[in-house]
């Protein structure tokens, strides 16, 4: 019979009771897991859920930007499509494209005109006074008949006649500004051109007045038949250098002439003074002397002997004279 020993037993005990730590343990640690495993779970389940959310979101968002976009195309367009034709102007309404390519029929007056703005545009004139001027760089060199050359920079107001906008338009295709300086300006200057060559250099600067009315009604007979009113008109003729420095000189001649004939008026008018100042004294002194003869006369009658020696009395200072002849009468004074 094997007796039992104490170490064996007490090792034994100690393994099992490990064993049930370790069992313990190892429970311990698959709860655990299993718990994990119920979070990992629910996390990924939340992610879905959430990835679920967000596709919906985005599909909501696309729905909602498509409306947007759609909405924003059709505000865009009424924009596009609504244009407000000032007071003062005239609407001209021109399709752009198919078989009625070209100004509409219809002229839009002030206020809102619609239109598709994809087939058709709208252009406004003015038809209030606009003012022009062609000076510097814009200005014109024209001749006169006799080959003297004249700088002109005209300046003027016109205005369009409302109802010919859109023939204008029709004919030129382009705003009031680029006509201004195509057909208005090739206008103006051959109206100068034609108007210039009329005239000699002398006689343009003579008659000035005659050649600004001959160029106003070759202006008006060219711009009025395409719908323009010319309301006011300046040519600013500048005459040549060499034009200027003639007439100066000319002037100065004219000026000199008259000094001269001044001055020989002024010369004429002393010697007319000297004369009848010398006829004066001259008069003057023959009637003084015919004066004084006639007084020497009267006294000649009156002298007698005794109111001489009564003169010689009255005039002596009682003195005899010391050499010389003693007159009688002051012989006998003792």
């Amino acid at each position: 019979m094997i007796k039992p020993n104490p170490l064996n037993d007490t090792l034994e005990e100690q393994l099992r009771s490990m064993l049930v730590e370790k069992n313990n343990e190892c429970a311990s640690l698959r709860a655990e897991i299993e718990t994990l495993k119920k979070l990992v779970a629910e996390e990924q389940e939340g992610k879905y859920r959430a990835y679920i959310k967000f596709a919906d979101l985005q599909k909501q968002m696309i729905k909602f930007s498509g409306l947007g976009v759609i909405a924003l195309f059709v505000l865009l367009f009424l924009f596009k499509s609504c244009e407000r034709i000032d007071a003062g102007h005239v609407g001209v309404k021109v399709n752009q494209y198919g078989d009625n390519k070209g100004v509409d029929d219809v002229v839009a007056v002030t206020g809102m005109v619609f239109f598709n703005p994809f087939t058709t545009a709208i252009y406004e004139f003015p038809t209030f006074i606009q003012h022009k001027e062609y000076k510097g760089e814009n200005s014109f060199i024209v001749n006169s008949k006799d080959g003297s050359e004249f700088s002109v920079s005209p300046i003027m107001n016109y205005s369009v006649q409302r109802e010919k906008v859109p023939a204008i338009f029709s004919k030129y295709r382009r705003p009031l500004e680029d006509i201004e300086e195509g057909f208005l300006k090739t206008a103006v200057y051959d109206a100068f051109r034609l108007a210039t060559n009329k005239y000699t250099a002398d006689e343009l600067i003579s008659n000035r007045a005659v050649f600004e009315v001959e160029v106003r009604r070759l202006l008006d007979g060219q711009l009025l038949k395409e719908g323009f009113i010319i309301n006011q008109f300046t040519s600013n003729l500048i005459y040549p250098e060499t034009f200027k420095k003639s007439i100066e000189a000319k002037n100065n001649a004219v000026q000199a002439a008259l000094r001269a004939e001044n001055e020989v008026k002024t010369a004429e008018a002393q010697a007319k003074i000297k004369v009848a100042t010398a006829e004066g004294n001259a008069q003057a002194m023959l009637t003084s002397a015919k004066a004084e003869a006639e007084s020497n006369r009267m006294k000649q009658q009156t002298l007698t002997p005794l109111l001489l020696q009564l003169e010689y009395i009255n005039k002596w200072d009682g003195k005899l004279p010391v050499y010389g002849q003693v007159p009688q009468m002051f012989k006998n004074i003792q």
